[in-house]
């Protein structure tokens, strides 16, 4: 897998990962149900329920506006959103499930091993709409129909273009180790953070525990979540990104802001977004609904066109003038590896890191 670059083949194998883990750790092997089209029956007894609470670990901003479109297409229906890191979400969900509160309707993650808990636990429900059966190739949705890929997206580097020349900015995770990016970096962090947790396995997989060893010795600015990197990056608080969403980078640069993106030589770690419906859901139709909803393919053109993330759905173009994934240096998402090493990965990078 190091320095090789990963075919469009490879992409979907990688994503294939998550399929195959949440298969295995289903105890009853279950057959996936059949496909469910936005028809008025089910609008209408979404209508009914009048509520959905999504628990997502989208930026705020972009599930508000996820969240208008939904109530603009559904009037009648209003939506709760309730958004926190990915990991902060996790262990949300693990005491309210001790405690008996069934809240959540619909949840979008950004660590894709939390599928595989929640499914081994028998917390999701079945759902599979017409366009996941359609459009989604079986690696982006759980075999059983318990969760569908809605995003996918990257975390990489990034500098601040009026403190560092192009030239002189770091072209791999290895440059990040040079003695002048000290005290002079930005990181989110695996505890609270999803994207950040599968990111960092991602880079101790291939690049192993000595890099972060290392790179914990420069210095870094510790931020919780993936969006905020980008965020301290524009403002000029720090110079360079040494991880985080790469999507906020493009956005913020499309914006005017000093700021450029990097895919590291060694090539940038890929987190995928699956979202699912919690079989305990209060609201079930809306739930339904909102799900496929979401994968629709007008949604997800929609979606990816005012977030930079990438679409799975077979028929979503990418943006003119934006940088298309598959020509783009990978590195493979594997959400069984992510769910056996959470907690090392976690108290290993508090003692490295000292956070």
């Amino acid at each position: 897998m190091k320095g090789r670059k990963l075919s469009r083949r490879d992409i979907l194998q990688g994503a294939a990962t998550l399929a195959a883990g949440t298969m295995f750790a289903s105890t009853v092997r279950a057959q996936a149900p059949e496909p469910v089209a936005i028809t008025p029956d089910l609008v209408e007894a979404a209508k009914k329920e009048g509520k959905l609470i999504f628990y997502s670990s989208m930026d705020l901003p972009v599930g508000e506006k996820l969240g208008k479109a939904f109530e603009a297409a559904y009037p009648g229906i209003t939506i709760q959103i309730e958004r926190s890191g990915s990991e902060r979400l996790f262990q949300r969900i693990d005491q309210e499930f001790g405690s008996g509160i069934r809240a959540a309707d619909v949840i979008n993650t950004s660590d894709a091993s939390h599928i595989i808990t929640w499914k081994r636990n028998n917390w999701l429900a079945p759902f599979v709409s017409e366009d996941m059966a359609r459009h989604f190739l079986p690696e982006y949705r759980d075999p059983d129909g318990m969760s569908a890929t809605s995003r996918i997206y990257l975390s990489s580097i990034a500098y601040n273009t009026n403190l560092v020349k192009p030239e002189d900015a770091p072209k791999s995770f290895a440059d990040l180790l040079d003695p002048k990016w000290a005290g002079k970096m930005v990181k989110g962090h695996p505890a609270y953070s999803g994207t950040i947790m599968t990111a960092t396995f991602q880079l101790v997989r291939e690049l192993g525990w000595d890099y972060l060893e290392k790179l914990s010795k420069q210095r870094v600015m510790q931020v919780q979540s993936s969006t905020d990197p980008p965020k301290k990056l524009s403002l000029g608080e720090r110079a360079v990104m040494a991880d985080g969403n790469e999507y906020g980078v493009v956005l913020l640069k499309e914006a005017g802001q000093p700021v450029e993106p990097i895919y590291p030589a060694e090539g940038a770690p890929t987190i995928s977004g699956p979202t699912a419906i919690f079989a305990s859901a209060p609201h079930p139709n809306a739930a339904r609904l909102f799900q496929a909803w979401l994968h629709t393919r007008e949604t997800q053109q929609f979606f990816t066109d005012f977030t930079a993330q990438y679409s799975v759905h077979a028929q979503v173009q990418s943006k003119p003038g934006r940088r298309k994934i598959t020509d783009i240096k990978l590195m493979k998402e594997d959400a069984a590896g992510v769910e056996k090493m959470a907690e090392e990965i976690k108290t290993r990078y508090a003692r490295l890191f000292r956070v």
